[in-house]
């Protein structure tokens, strides 16, 4: 589905009714990555809505100067042209970061966050100038670079040498993604605010997952998030990598109708 969303054609998955669920991809993703919630969530009693950010997937860039606050607008947007007033809303890594952005900008649209194999904290000196050289790299190269620098972190191990099929969908859509989208939310990851100190301010009830073998984002960010809000439970899932979701969905899914089904 398209929807005109702050001057652009957003495009999202919207399967099921009942409990709006909004899940916010990661990056260099987009909302294909959800096709095993979208279609076992909604069969629970769960209308899952599946957004592709701006410059990801489907949708549109827009201005090739994005941040935090354009992603979490776009949210908000959404949500108003499906005229849904607050949702549960999971974000994956990068997904993550424009949660947190909605959690303090847009605290009564959010009935409770998900938070996914992300982080609290913003970049150090050193992770920032990553990610400036490899937005540079997307606009002069096109985004197979960036494609090639999340490849191998992406996945657990076991993923990389057993399930080469789901590895390679994965690098396809990776690749697939606008050059200029790609160094836009490289530019906004860099950007992003620090909320590790502001965790405690968020006291809607929250689940918080990472997974044993992530080489991305090592699962003690997870801790730290879980500990930092007043009211969270943190879930472990084992076999997973970063993209714990593909990689161990059964899992993945039991975790979130649970917590579903506890609001």
């Amino acid at each position: 589905m398209k929807a005109t969303i702050n001057g652009i054609s957003l495009s999202y998955g919207d399967r099921g009714k009942g409990l709006p669920l909004v899940l916010i991809h990661g990056f260099p993703l987009c909302r294909t990555m959800w096709r095993p919630q979208a279609e076992a969530l909604s069969k629970t009693g769960c209308r899952v809505i599946t957004p592709d950010l701006r410059g990801f997937g489907e949708s549109e860039s827009g201005s090739d100067t994005v941040s935090m606050d354009v992603y979490a607008d776009d949210i908000v947007a959404l949500l108003d042209h499906l005229g849904i007033d607050k949702a549960v809303v999971g974000g994956m890594s990068m997904g993550g970061y424009v949660l947190l952005n909605l959690l303090e900008r847009y605290p009564d649209r959010v009935a409770a966050p998900l938070f996914i194999v992300t982080k609290a904290g913003g970049d150090d000196e050193a992770g920032k100038a990553r990610r400036t050289a490899l937005a540079e790299a997307a606009r002069s190269q096109g985004s197979l670079p960036v494609a090639e620098a999340f490849r191998s972190v992406l996945f657990a191990p076991v993923t990389l040498a057993d399930d080469p099929g789901l590895v390679n969908e994965v690098f396809g859509w990776m690749r697939a993604t606008a050059p200029f989208g790609a160094a836009a939310g490289l530019i906004a990851m860099r950007d992003r605010k620090d909320y590790t100190t502001l965790l405690d301010a968020f006291g809607q009830p929250a689940l918080v997952i990472c997974a044993d073998q992530d080489q991305a984002i090592p699962q003690d960010n997870s801790r730290i998030i879980a500990e930092g809000l007043p009211d969270a439970k943190l879930c472990v899932i084992p076999g997973g990598g970063h993209m714990v979701n593909l990689e161990q969905p059964q899992a993945f899914n039991k975790a979130v109708v649970e917590f579903m089904a506890g609001l």
